[in-house]
């Protein structure tokens, strides 16, 4: 029997009653909030807060904490929504733990989720949140909707955890393909082997619908990979001519961020059309002695990396010039070794971020899935509520 014919007998005929989320859950008041500066690695006891990793850290103190049972902890500045089911420490303001009056927990965890987005879109405040309407089936059809839902959580989960794998993985070999006997290649600074060019302008304002390919330095980090032979935005052809050119082979490196991993991320354009970058980044335009996609894996290094904690200036906003920039020493092999270093990074790049093949793929198609049947199965006829 398919999933489909599964989910309509479990759904047809079932009695419903909506219900607001206040209504059906209390809060829990946390006997303590740990502040940030108090987060470990590791210890004896996790931290639950807002961000957007499900365990925030751990504590190894002997502290008052939020005792073993099932939540949904919401932070009132965040749209991560969490099931827990073990004993925590709060980290955070703002963070709601809330307790079933008696519904199956986990059930109101996926309703929540689901009709908070469509119905609040995620207004970042308790006040809001509690009034979201979601279903409230018999118990046997919560409890079969959450097995469900679990399954295609643990298959996105299983996948997942294969992925970080495989990036530690792809960090390792990285690092040791990157990685020289002193002696066995030179050593050159970056303004040796290449020219160094700071762009200018282009504020978002400026992109239009098409026009001239143009690269945002906060793109880099935020959209594009290693390499691109296309840009996401544009400018016209008269903003274009004030800008600095980005032309094949050429790598566009970001001065600024927020954080030092940020900070000196670079990629590699391959496209067939002249583009233009602005502010925040600069151009660094190869010579013959080395390769720009050879360049770009190697500022993705613990060594390039190295590098940038000893030339970064800044505590909130984190700049390394383009003059420094120039002083970084990178490591030349041949062309011919070069190019063999890019074509095995290349293969573990597609597997471990490339979002049209490998894992990142899976776990999309996977995602996408598991939010069509979470939609059909909360997909019960919504009656008038009664004032």
């Amino acid at each position: 029997m398919s999933n489909k014919i599964s989910i309509k007998e479990l759904l047809e005929g079932v009695d419903v009653e909506w219900k607001s989320l206040g209504e059906v859950v209390v809060t829990i008041t946390a006997p303590l909030k740990v502040k940030r500066e108090a987060y470990c690695e590791t210890g004896k006891t996790p931290i639950i807060d807002q961000g957007i990793n499900f365990i925030a850290g751990y504590i190894n103190e002997d502290l008052s904490i939020v005792p073993s049972d099932e939540y949904i902890v919401f932070g009132d500045h965040s749209e991560h929504i969490k099931y827990v089911n073990f004993s925590f420490v709060q980290g955070a303001d703002g963070l709601k733990i809330l307790k079933s009056k008696g519904d199956n927990t986990k059930f109101l965890y996926y309703a929540f989720l689901n009709f908070y987005q469509k119905e609040q879109n995620y207004k970042r405040h308790w006040t809001t949140a509690k009034e979201t309407l979601i279903p409230i089936p018999e118990p046997e059809v919560q409890s079969e909707i959450v097995r469900i839902l679990d399954n295609f959580t643990e298959l996105t989960a299983e996948l997942t955890a294969e992925l970080r794998a495989r990036k530690k993985q792809y960090s390792y070999y990285r690092d040791k393909l990157l990685t020289f006997e002193d002696g066995e290649v030179g050593l050159k600074p970056l303004d040796e082997v290449g020219e160094l060019v700071r762009g200018n302008g282009l504020p978002k304002a400026d992109f239009t619908e098409d026009g001239v390919p143009a690269i945002h330095y906060g793109q880099i980090y935020t959209y594009y990979g290693t390499s691109t032979t296309k840009t996401k935005s544009f400018v016209s052809a008269e903003t274009a001519k004030k800008l600095r050119k980005v032309n094949k082979g050429d790598v566009v490196i970001t001065n600024t961020s927020e954080n030092l991993e940020d900070v000196g991320k670079a990629l590699v354009y391959l496209g067939e059309l002249e583009a233009v970058t602005g502010g925040h980044a600069t151009i660094f335009k190869p010579n013959n002695e080395i390769l720009g996609k050879y360049f770009t894996y190697y500022t993705q290094s613990s060594m390039f990396f190295s590098q940038k904690v000893k030339y970064a200036k800044g505590t909130k906003v984190i700049d390394v010039s383009a003059t420094d920039l120039g002083k970084f020493k990178i490591p030349l092999p041949s062309l011919a070794e070069q190019e063999k270093i890019v074509s095995i990074l290349d293969k573990f790049d597609i597997l471990t971020n490339s979002i049209s093949e490998g894992l990142p793929k899976e776990i999309e198609l996977r995602q996408k899935q598991y939010e069509y049947y979470r939609d059909l199965l909360l997909s019960f006829p919504k009656k008038e509520v009664e004032a």
